[in-house]
């Protein structure tokens, strides 16, 4: 250089350069999948960790599936105060009573029954009009819960829009939490976002046994389901990033079965609790049994997101701990360890502050985004139209107690056989077609009973709705499952949680057409079914993620792309690149 000039940016330019791309390198040759066998495989010790992920999925579907009979509203009519009554009344029996005081009303279905909002008044053994009922109501054929939330607040005639906008606020509060608490599981992790969560879920539990009034019993339970969210995310996530591929599969399933076990269980909780303050404290009590899983010998932080994230040091820990629980003590696997810890201290070494990413951020990242909003709209229809296959609970005959208790397990032994159809077909047939199938199915079933519902009898519609119930629940426990697998690990949090707040949007539905007592129910049965179409051709835009390494970082995610429909070559892209040329 002229006049002894120098350049001093430059070396430090490709210092820093070079440090980034050492970091880089070894954090491609140092995938959670490549380590996985050095530390002794999907062993005794990781199959416990994932065991142990599935026992609180019964808590948490107590919690879920507690609204149904938080909010059932059995059949009912007026209080009779008997000192009020005329004189003629007066050694009456009770037939001749009710049909003296209450008015016959016809329903939209065309059938007459007595008011349940309406009683006749008399003045001087004179009847006068109907009025609403002054002395309180009387409810008839509780099922379950002989008191629940209905009955003790008589949350019914004027105020029935109470019980749904009940529904309505839980839901939101598990939207809510899907998208706040799946942040945190990126930022913070999915151990401290699961604690954090279970220590709100118990607290707000306990504050809606103790409600005293239907507004305070709505905003706790709001709360409560942004805790559960963040529960069930965070569970769900560390389960599926700790299993290697071939058994991942079959690992989150079995969760999937906790959940239906716990559903069955909570219909006999509810037959011998009685009382809704009662069900709540016996289903929140065992949460605080799972704050052992603070112990990190319970429940680990997930090594493949410390090391996606680059947070080195907390990864080596982990995995060092995870190799000798696992009993990597081969000789050929303690000389792969030792190479393991010791390329992790030179990581460590060059790595700075973690690899933050948010997904709002990602907007060139479009092929990610596509796989997010196709199969977040594929599982908002999923969720959104299994309410619309309960046409068939008008058709089946029995008392008011039996129609319930029938449509309850049917519904939950056609989510068990969903879960079952999964574990035999989608490692075979891969989850892109067995998706596909699915909506499919769910289409077909919707548009058969919408066009032939009144040609068919009782007979024929049942089986077409248990298709439907069994197809689209199908279709919304694969559809998550795919999104966790397609999304990176930098953002599985994040993106799982817009994929499970969309089936949350698409569960608002029903109680929404409760909100507005059934009107408009075949339209948005219409619409439902039009948007299942839609789901099927977007679908095949999809790429195949059947026993693949899951994406970790924001490039691999952008790699896992399904190839042109023109091009005649199988969807074989790899999921990792391959390390960029050294410089």
């Amino acid at each position: 250089m002229e006049g002894g000039d120098t350049e001093p940016e430059t070396p430090s330019i490709q210092r820093d350069f070079s440090n980034n791309s050492i970091l880089e390198g070894a954090t491609e040759r140092l995938g959670f999948d490549a380590i996985l066998p050095k530390i002794g495989g999907f062993s005794r010790y990781s199959q416990l960790l994932v065991a142990l992920t599935w026992l609180p999925n019964i808590f948490i579907s107590f919690h879920l599936f507690s609204d149904i009979f938080f909010t059932l509203t059995p059949r009912h009519r007026c209080r009779i105060d008997r000192t009020g009554l005329p004189e003629f009344l007066r050694n009456a029996t009770e037939e001749e009573i009710l049909d003296a005081l209450i008015p016959w009303e016809k329903s939209d279905s065309g059938n007459w029954s007595r008011s349940q909002c309406e009683i006749y008044s008399y003045s001087n053994g004179t009847r006068k009009e109907a009025v609403h009922c002054p002395d309180g109501w009387v409810f008839l054929d509780s099922v379950g819960l002989q008191q629940n939330m209905v009955t003790q607040w008589n949350v019914v005639c004027d105020k029935y829009w109470e019980a749904p906008v009940e529904e309505v606020c839980f839901i939101i509060g598990f939207l809510s939490g899907y998208l706040i608490l799946g942040y945190m599981a990126d930022r913070i992790g999915r151990r401290k976002t699961f604690l954090l969560s279970l220590i709100l879920a118990i607290f707000f539990g306990i504050l809606v046994s103790v409600s005293a009034t239907p507004s305070m019993f709505i905003l706790m339970r709001f709360f409560l389901g942004s805790s559960l969210a963040g529960m069930y995310l965070c569970l769900y996530v560390t389960r599926l990033e700790l299993c290697d591929p071939p058994r991942r599969l079959m690992m989150m399933m079995a969760a999937g079965f906790f959940t239906i076990g716990g559903q069955f269980l909570l219909l006999g909780l509810a037959i011998g609790c009685k009382d809704w303050r009662v069900l709540q404290g016996i289903i929140t009590a065992p949460l605080a049994l799972f704050l052992g899983y603070s112990c990190p010998r319970v429940l680990v932080e997930s090594p493949r997101w410390l090391l996606a994230s680059k947070r080195v040091p907390e990864a080596k820990e982990v995995l060092q701990a995870l190799a000798e629980r696992n009993g990597a003590a081969a000789e050929s696997q303690l000389v792969d360890t030792e190479e393991m810890l010791t390329e992790l201290d030179t990581m460590c070494q060059y790595s700075g502050s973690s690899c933050q990413h948010s997904i709002i951020r990602l907007l060139n990242s479009r092929n990610i985004w596509k796989n997010i909003l196709i199969l977040g709209f594929t599982t908002f229809i999923a969720h959104g139209i299994h309410h619309c296959y309960g046409t068939f609970r008008k058709n089946v005959q029995g008392t008011p107690q039996s129609r319930f208790y029938f449509s309850y397990l049917l519904s939950t032994g056609t989510g068990g056989l969903a879960c079952l159809f999964l574990c035999f077909t989608v490692d075979r047939f891969g989850r892109r077609g067995i998706l596909l199938l699915c909506m499919t199915l769910t289409g077909i079933s919707s548009l058969i009973l919408l066009g032939l519902i009144e040609y068919l009898n009782e007979a024929a519609i049942l089986p077409f709705s248990i298709l439907g119930l069994f197809s689209s629940h199908a279709a919304a426990s694969l559809s998550v499952f795919f999104a966790a697998e397609v999304i990176p690990t930098v953002i599985r949090g994040e993106g799982l949680g817009l994929i499970l707040a969309l089936a949350s949007l698409g569960k608002l539905s029903s109680p929404i057409m409760d909100l507005h007592n059934q009107h408009g129910y075949f339209l948005h049965h219409v619409v439902y079914a039009s948007f299942a179409i839609l789901c099927i051709l977007s679908i095949m835009l999809l790429p195949e993620s059947k026993r693949k390494p899951l994406p970790e970082s924001i490039r691999d995610g952008e790699l896992y792309r399904r190839p042109s429909l023109l091009r005649r070559r199988r969807d074989n892209v790899p999921l990792l690149s391959t390390p960029n040329p050294t410089i």
